[in-house]
């Protein structure tokens, strides 16, 4: 029996007690992040806001498998937020689409979550109107003529059924029954809320696809609300990723486990806690980058100096070659070659171990892995 069927759903319950010693910790450790943030100069609030939207969007599509250039969401995120970051770069239709469903969440976190909304963010998702190769109802709830919803993995043929989704027809009234409560979830604890409607939106399974991204989105929104703020300085997403495979083996067994929910409520407070105190990681990093430009704001780059730097900064996958730099650059070998040498004499970048045709480069005083 999944949790759709069960004869008291979806008053689904919990252990108050048993989660209280969690709640206060993750309670302490958001409020402490959030002071620790107010006291930073609006520009580097700024900063740490863009980098965590960022690994949110890029985070939460990972998930899901599907793998976004990085550079493209950040710019799309800077360029709809009005921060000039210096290096921003075209982004995709799928980049896009994702971006805005996201700031639309935690930037309109006070209004309220309607069908319409909802739709607006599926269409945003799949602005092709399909999923890979695939055609999908779009903007819609789905309808089940190719048969049930289900979540299924293996090879064709030997698929197995990790859960089976309520019909159709039922979505309706699921949906109005999710939206009236998340307006007016009663005394339930914020955090306690964004867990309830992630596992809520999810087990209704209301679209053909991406459902755990808005799930995702739409919990990022009750947080947004729990701290009456905009600006996010952790992100679910990205732990959640860190933590994948338990994620789907905690929605697999609290799907099929009656109407108390406490194991999912308390695994999502713990990847919640874990989240926050991993953004004071991010919290190091903007300092970091803002001392660094501290020490070379008055040097004399050229543009293609600072746009690297800054990936740099952000940063880019793999070792840095002269190769490399003319091809984020748009420049010669030569001229890559040149800016690189000048950057090291300065400073800012540092010759790796090793030589020849591997000779690598990295920021002075930063790891190389």
């Amino acid at each position: 029996m999944y949790l759709w069927q069960e004869p008291r759903w979806p008053s689904l319950t919990w252990d108050e007690q048993g989660l209280s010693s969690l709640l206060a910790s993750v309670s302490r450790q958001q409020g402490r992040l959030l002071g620790r943030m107010e006291a930073l100069g609006f520009d580097l609030r700024d900063e740490a806001h863009l980098h965590t939207l960022t690994e949110d969007v890029v985070k939460s599509s990972e998930i899901e498998g599907d793998e976004l250039d990085r550079d493209q969401v950040r710019s799309s995120i800077a360029r709809r937020l009005g921060l000039d970051i210096g290096d921003l770069v075209p982004a995709d239709r799928d980049v896009e689409g994702v971006v805005e469903m996201m700031l639309d969440a935690t930037g309109k976190f006070d209004e309220p979550l309607t069908e319409e909304r909802l739709f607006a963010w599926h269409a945003s998702l799949f602005p092709t109107g399909r999923s890979g190769v695939r055609k999908i109802i779009v903007g819609k709830w789905r309808d089940d003529r190719t048969g049930p919803m289900q979540v299924v993995s293996g090879p064709v043929g030997r698929e197995r059924v990790h859960y089976e989704a309520p019909p159709s027809e039922r979505l309706p009234e699921e949906m109005a029954r999710f939206l009236s409560w998340l307006e007016d979830p009663g005394h339930t604890d914020p955090l306690l809320t964004a867990g309830l409607a992630h596992l809520w939106l999810v087990t209704i399974h209301p679209f053909d696809d991406g459902n755990g991204r808005i799930a995702r989105a739409i919990a990022d929104m009750v947080l947004s609300r729990s701290e009456s703020s905009r600006r996010r300085f952790y992100s679910m997403s990205a732990q959640i990723r860190r933590e994948r495979d338990d994620y789907y083996a905690i929605l697999e067994s609290t799907q099929r486990s009656g109407v108390d929910v406490s194991p999912w409520q308390s695994w999502f407070l713990g990847c919640l806690l874990r989240a926050i105190e991993g953004a004071h990681d991010t919290l190091g990093s903007v300092l970091r980058k803002a001392r660094f430009w501290e020490r070379f704001a008055k040097e004399p780059l050229n543009a293609r100096q600072i746009t690297i730097l800054n990936r740099l900064l952000h940063g880019v996958e793999g070792k840095l070659t002269t190769s490399k730099w003319a091809k984020m650059a748009k420049c010669s070998q030569d001229t890559a070659y040149r800016d690189i040498l000048d950057l090291v004499r300065r400073g800012a970048l540092q010759k790796d171990e090793g030589g020849g045709r591997s000779t690598s480069y990295s920021l002075a005083g930063h790891s190389t892995d």
